[in-house]
């Protein structure tokens, strides 16, 4: 399936089937497996998310890894709450939650908690730059913003109680309050301080190298995978897996890919290799290639140039924390689909090629659903996030009375919503969480970018 086409929406949840089947097999568990185990689990920013078409997350790796080696399929339920994830695995909907179910007492009495416990905690962001804070009590006097009626706000007000009051305590509401954008604030020096929990903090380090989080601020939360009671049977099998030293390596290995890996901003600088060289008067190395294409397109061959840049800097290696690859930056996936191996991407000429295609049947879907004026920024957030994603944001838009055929401050607006379980969890969304200022800035970087080149390189 291409990344382009949406998936479908069932109700309150979403289901599609993965085949996992390897021949590598691990060591046979000690009951008989399904051939398809049936997953439940929730949308998040690093658990379980789609990006591009393509399904990702820690815990989405982790569950795939379990099949290989069980040699079995999954099929996945995407549940919108908690309550109702564990109504799934009550009604035996699911066999199996893959994602953080806290360890608890509540849940100890509903759930057999079972594979590798994750354990976070809350911690202070700030900005990695002089006057660091290195105990709590340094927060006397100091503004520290929140999400109002969060868990964030309630270890806030404790703490000040904790230190004898004189925390500045900032509640903050609506889009502003989403953890996500509080830290990139933080890293623009826009507010000095705000508390999220260690995992979105060290997800969001990967993108913000200017900001500080070693500070802790709240008690450890411990969770895990969980199955119903009824089946310890799964729960042994999980366990056993989870502790052999393959699923730790491969554990270690998605901690760093998801937790570590940049994905900051692209480089600004052209980069060239010994066989490529800009012309006189050019824009990169590849104008023929962007002209041959765009003509084919009906296009202005400078926004191909323009999209190339923001994808790669003109860097036909360049390779993405998520797998994308080349000048244009096409995920594997998407490339087969079109009948090119990922080792092709690497050729600039493929990768336009591809990309052409790709943006084409964008243009296609987005026809009907914005007017002419406005699709290309409907195009480009689609290449950046996919089609899926933006026509959630179409559908959020129409709902809260935005105007859903217009870019600018009303489907724009609705992209960032979709980092807000409250949004990316409504009914008429379909592929859950989106990181939406990356669609958002990428739109705007492309055009700025193109209108440079309108203005200083012939068509």
């Amino acid at each position: 399936m291409r990344y382009l086409v949406p998936l479908l929406s069932i109700v309150w949840l979403l289901s599609f089937t993965l085949s996992c089947n390897s021949s590598e097999k691990g060591a046979a568990p000690q009951h008989q497996l399904p051939d398809t185990l049936n997953v439940g689990t929730l949308y998040s920013p690093t658990g379980f998310f789609i990006l591009k078409g393509d399904t990702m997350g820690y815990d989405y790796d982790l569950i795939c890894d379990f099949a290989r080696s069980h040699g079995i399929a999954l099929r996945f339920k995407v549940a919108r709450s908690m309550p109702a994830l564990l109504d799934m695995l009550k009604n035996k909907s699911v066999d199996v939650l893959a994602c953080e179910v806290p360890v608890t007492a509540e849940y100890k009495s509903r759930v057999q908690h079972c594979g590798a416990v994750n354990e976070t905690y809350q911690v202070l962001v700030q900005h990695s730059g002089e006057g660091l804070i290195h105990d709590v009590t340094q927060l006397i006097g100091r503004d520290v913003y929140v999400e109002k009626g969060s868990k964030y706000e309630s270890r806030l007000r404790n703490l000040d109680n904790e230190v004898g009051g004189g925390i500045n305590i900032h509640a903050v509401e609506g889009e502003a309050a989403i953890p996500t954008e509080l830290i990139q604030r933080v890293s623009r020096r826009e507010i000095p301080f705000t508390i999220v929990d260690s995992d979105i903090a060290q997800m969001n380090l990967t993108y913000y190298d200017s900001i500080n989080i070693k500070l802790r601020v709240g008690f450890e939360q411990r969770s895990s995978w969980a199955v119903s009671k009824r089946d310890l049977w799964l729960a042994d099998s999980i366990d056993e897996w989870a502790a052999s030293l393959d699923a730790q390596e491969y554990s270690k290995q998605a901690l760093k890919h998801y937790f570590e890996m940049n994905r900051g901003p692209k480089p600004d600088s052209v980069k060239v290799d010994t066989l490529a060289v800009t012309p006189p008067g050019g824009i990169s190395p590849y104008d023929q290639v962007f002209k041959k294409y765009a003509q084919e397109m009906g296009w202005d061959w400078r926004l191909l140039a323009a999209i190339a840049f923001s994808e790669s800097g003109f860097d036909p290696n360049a390779t993405s924390w998520m797998g994308a690859r080349g000048l244009m930056q096409v995920m594997p996936k998407t490339a087969r689909s079109f009948g090119v191996s990922e080792s092709d991407l690497g050729n600039p000429e493929v990768s336009v090629r591809v990309a052409s295609k790709i943006l084409k049947e964008l243009d296609g879907i987005m026809r009907s659903r914005t007017g002419a004026a406005d699709r290309i920024k409907f195009v480009l957030a689609s290449y950046n996030a996919g089609s899926g994603h933006v026509t959630d944001a179409i559908a959020l838009a129409r709902k809260y009375e935005l105007n859903p055929r217009v870019w600018n401050e009303n489907v724009e607006q609705a992209m960032l919503w979709k980092m807000d379980p409250e949004y990316y969890n409504d009914s008429v969304c379909s592929n859950g969480y989106c990181r939406g200022t990356e669609p958002v800035d990428y739109v705007v970087k492309v055009l700025n970018c193109y209108e440079n080149y309108k203005k200083n390189y012939k068509k």
